[in-house]
This record gives structure tokens, sequence and C-alpha cells, in this order.
């Protein structure tokens, strides 16, 4: 089995460390704490430099629902000339309608900007009225991949729609699980949903070097805890332990099955 992990990367730090741990792809995101935001242009830059496998972006200008208006849609498409421009591998993207369906015009027009480049729909499936449906018009876009947690929190427990979307897909597009997926339940979800790809962050808390430091001053709003004085980085041991621990029970399974 041809399995394939992408790393949700919130910096080049984490970049790095993806790519160290055997990483397929990383999907480069700034403001992780609002699920994800299109990072700089710098930051996108220097990856590209320094990364040899594959570099995914998000196209997202903001947090909160996937309902844009025409000005946050003419970012997007300037976001996708930037990373075009920068020899990106592929965009993140999801536009709703008001009603929770996909908006077939806007996605079009955004899929059509990135011409040459890999195209993944991105959790905004999640939030759609109905994930089959969606699916289709997903498909008919031409998308590559879904990215979804089977309408769960946490895509572990979604694995019985995971599996659904798989079953109907039938390897017309990807279905790629993502959200709470670790080292230790990888494999798991692999082999309960049939999915070939998996989207997962497995970061590590790096403590800061300041010495002086003001506790109680955040730069956050206070909807959000940020711990000031640490950082998330993606942990290359971590990425290799759940690359290991899928092949090893695809290993596993091929011997129960011959």
């Amino acid at each position: 089995m041809n399995y394939k992990i992408e790393i949700c990367a919130n910096s080049i730090a984490s970049c790095l460390e993806a790519q160290k741990g055997g990483a397929h792809r990383v999907e480069l995101c700034a403001s992780i704490p609002e699920g994800g935001t299109t990072p700089s242009y710098a930051s996108i830059a220097l990856a590209r430099e320094l990364l040899n496998i594959k570099l995914h972006v998000i196209i997202r200008p903001r947090g909160g629902d996937f309902l844009y208006s025409a000005l946050e849609h003419q970012i997007m498409l300037k976001d996708i000339e930037m990373a075009k421009k920068l020899n990106v591998d592929g965009i993140v993207i999801g536009c709703l309608t008001p009603q929770g369906d996909v908006d077939m015009q806007r996605n079009r027009e955004l899929i059509d900007a990135a011409e040459g480049m890999s195209v993944t729909f991105h959790r905004a499936f999640d939030m759609c009225r109905n994930p089959f449906e969606s699916m289709e018009n997903i498909i008919s876009l031409r998308c590559d991949r879904i990215l979804t947690s089977g309408r769960k929190p946490k895509a572990e427990q979604g694995i019985p729609l995971i599996r659904q979307l798989v079953k109907q897909a039938d390897e017309r597009i990807i279905i790629m699980p993502g959200s709470g997926i670790n080292e230790y339940n990888i494999a798991k979800i692999a082999h309960e949903t049939g999915a070939k790809e998996f989207h997962l962050s497995v970061r590590e808390k790096i403590e800061s070097n300041m010495i002086y430091r003001t506790p109680n001053l955040s730069m956050g709003g206070t909807t959000i805890t940020i711990d000031e004085y640490a950082q998330e980085i993606t942990s290359a041991s971590r990425v290799a332990k759940a690359l290991k621990n899928l092949q090893q029970a695809n290993s596993d399974n091929n011997l129960i099955r011959y």
C-alpha cells in the first residue's frame, strides 16, 4: 500500500521537521488556532527554497466560516497568483454557499487560477449540508482530494463516514482523513477507512528562551488561550513513527491476508 502523510505545518521549522521525518508533503498554514490561514509571502518563498518534498499552501484569508465576500475572493485569487509564481505544488481551498453547499462558481474560479497545481478541498467540506452530494460536486470540479474529519471533531470519531466516503469516491478523488491523527491511531484509521493519505501535525511544545517574562499579559484575544512562551513545532521523530506504524500495520495485514 502506497501510504502518504501530509503534515499541517505552522512554520518553516515544522516544514523542515516534516521533511526530516519522511513526510510526502506539507500544508503550510498561518494562524493555526483559527483553523489555518494563508501564510506570508516570505514563509512560502523560504519553504519552497528549503523543501525537496511537495509544498501545498492553504488559501484562506481569515478564520471563521467559509462564506466569502467578493473582496475576500479577490484576495484568494491574488494569493493563488503569488503561490504559482513561487512554484508551490498545490493549494488548499474551500468556499461554501449560505445554504451549506459547495460554491461551484467561486471554487471553479480559484481552481482555474491554480491551473497546473494540485487542489485539495479542505475541511470546509465538514461544514457542508450533505457530504455525499458535496463530494460529487467537488469531484466534478476536478479537485484532487478532500480533507475531512468525517464531520466530527476528530477523524477517529468520524471513521464510519470517512469509510463511506472512501467507498463512494471509488478512487475518483482522494479522501484524506485529518484532525487528531497521530502516530498511535493512524494505523487504525487507515485499516478501518481504507484511506491512503493522512493529514496530521504531530507537534511538540518547545519552550521559549525568554528569561524575562510578563505572564499576565497576552498579545492575543481572550477567546483563545495561547502560551506566549512556547512554540508548537512538528516533531520529525513523530512523523517517522507514524510512517513506521502505517507500514508495519500494512505488512501485518498482508501477512494475514495471504
